[in-house]
């Protein structure tokens, strides 16, 4: 398996798929990341395939301490603040320089929340097998190794009833929402087999370009969930500042045109935001936050 790897994603739904076949986990408010123990290091990548490494060096230490090589575990890296799951701690731990994330570690360390396995130390590229084979492959590698905090497993039910229990008393510790994975379904990348349930009312669009300079950008310029670009309401201080540094990686600015005319400047791929979903149906959208890079 080479890195980086590809990741499954899940499709927003207004409702829980219900019936025999469906499995449940916690949806954490954290960012993606995958975890690679590999014979002599740990890397961490990002749903965009980024190596982010050096942001979350206290779980690359932990995992190498703690996993066997050739292990890749598919998850979440979030951080508790306050007795909740932090996103805004998380996203500045994300966003930070390797020399801050390392002080950032000292007064909140992070967890890595793992849901699926990838690549198994005795069984190889288990991507191709069922969830609830890939489930309990990894249920027994973590207990074989004594896997403990901050590496730990993805709580999951088969019960819906147990799953909107979560979803509906937990969201003040920051479960923003439930993943439902079919018990047959292998690990795809292609397409969204997965389905998801959140509070938030956004949906994730995909930042292709910008307007005004890379260096304080204006509005950005996001492909919606039906395939439209549209161009988004202008950006506050703070979200244009964590932009920034994602559009300073993404090469010679080109040029081009959403399908209404209007121009933007083009932004190398792998980063999503947030944006309102009651505002999808217009030119502009309003983005709430960034989600991952």
């Amino acid at each position: 398996m080479d890195f980086p790897v590809a990741v499954a994603l899940a499709e927003l739904v207004p409702t829980l798929p219900v019936g025999t076949s469906w499995r449940y986990e916690m949806k954490l408010d954290g960012h993606r990341a995958v975890l690679w123990r590999e014979e002599d290091t740990v890397r961490l990548q990002a749903r965009s395939g980024r190596d982010v490494t050096a942001n979350w060096m206290d779980l690359a230490l932990a995992a190498f301490e703690m996993l066997p090589p050739d292990v890749v575990l598919d998850g979440e890296a979030i951080i508790y603040a306050h007795g909740r799951i932090d996103f805004a701690a998380t996203q500045s731990r994300a966003l930070s320089t390797p020399a801050r994330a390392r002080r950032l570690a000292e007064d909140l360390p992070a967890h890595f929340v793992a849901w699926d396995i990838l690549l198994h130390p005795e069984h190889g590229d288990v991507r191709g097998r069922r969830y609830d084979e890939r489930r309990a492959l990894l249920v027994d590698l973590l207990e074989a190794y004594n896997v403990k905090p901050p590496i730990q497993l993805v709580p999951m039910t088969d019960d819906p009833a147990v799953a909107m229990t979560w979803y509906q008393q937990l969201p003040e510790q920051g479960i923003e929402g439930i993943v439902a994975k079919q018990a047959t379904s292998v690990y795809r990348t292609t397409g969204r087999v997965w389905k998801k349930i959140r509070h938030a009312e956004t949906v994730e669009a995909d930042v292709v370009g910008y307007t005004g300079p890379a260096a304080r950008p204006r509005a950005l310029a996001v492909r919606l969930p039906d395939g439209r670009v549209a161009l988004t309401q202008s950006l506050k201080a703070p979200l244009a500042a964590q932009v920034a540094v994602h559009l300073a990686a993404s090469g010679p600015p080109r040029g081009t045109r959403t399908r209404a005319g209007e121009p933007y400047t083009t932004a190398a791929p792998g980063l999503v935001v947030e944006v309102l979903a009651g505002t999808t149906r217009h030119a502009v959208v309003t983005v709430t936050r960034l989600r991952s890079t």
